[in-house]
């Protein structure tokens, strides 16, 4: 028979109507493989059909279920019980919106505004490379992808900029920055101009504080302060 818990459930909870935030707690026994977006469910099915929570691909793939969990922002769709109960060393959990973005209710940031950054770094290839004529494709060879295949794995969750202690001191922060480097190291990508003047710009990479947080909560194990520190370097 597998393990259960005993869990206790503290949520920031948020009433934009009332302008009413607090704490509320939910006690409930658990499976060790059930996930949060799980027990998120659960609460909303058997004590709290208020409780406003969001999720949607629930296979790690969207970011939109990312909260945090004992000050750590993770993905709810991934973390499973009994790793939460390993990783904390408790069996209470405080459950909080990131901060990337105003809060819309309870753990629904306002994910419109949160992408406005990433927007702003323009996450594709503005001005393509023309191609010779008869040419029909751009090939990139596996050595030229291999230096930033690693960061075409964000799904933009907002963890990083959640952790790192810059985002919110007018840093565009470490997933935005980060889509920028990859266009930059695109052999495909002409426009450089016009990426190089928002990586250097006053919301640049310089207000990286370099924690490296970004890197020590990226859900999908990317290193993004590596990613940072080359645009520092102008190694591109």
């Amino acid at each position: 028979m597998s393990q259960t818990y005993q869990l206790t459930l503290t949520v920031r909870r948020y009433d934009p109507d009332r302008d009413k935030r607090w704490d509320q707690t939910y006690e409930m026994e658990a499976g060790a493989i059930l996930r949060f977006v799980d027990l998120f469910r659960r609460i909303n099915v058997e004590q709290d059909a208020t409780l406003t929570w969001v999720s949607s691909c629930e296979h790690g793939q969207c970011g939109s279920c990312s909260v945090q969990v004992n000050g750590w922002p993770m993905l709810a769709c991934e973390l499973l019980v009994e790793h939460a109960v390993e990783l904390f060393g408790t069996t209470r959990f405080r459950i909080e919106p990131i901060t990337v973005a105003p809060v819309v209710r309870d753990l629904v940031v306002d994910w419109e505004q949160a992408y406005e950054r990433i927007h702003r770094a323009k996450p594709y290839v503005i001005k393509p490379v023309e191609l010779p004529p008869g040419v029909t494709e751009f090939q990139i060879s596996p050595k030229e992808i291999a230096r930033y295949e690693d960061a075409t794995r964000c799904i933009n969750c907002f963890c990083c900029a959640t952790a790192c202690i810059s985002t919110h001191r007018n840093f565009i922060g470490p997933n935005a920055a980060m889509a920028s480097v990859v266009r930059l190291m695109d052999v495909r990508e002409e426009e450089k101009d016009e990426r190089l003047g928002l990586l250097y710009s006053e919301e640049g990479v310089y207000r990286c504080h370099t924690s490296k947080a970004c890197t020590h909560v990226c859900p999908k194990k990317i290193d993004v302060a590596h990613f940072i520190a080359l645009a520092k370097e102008g190694n591109f």
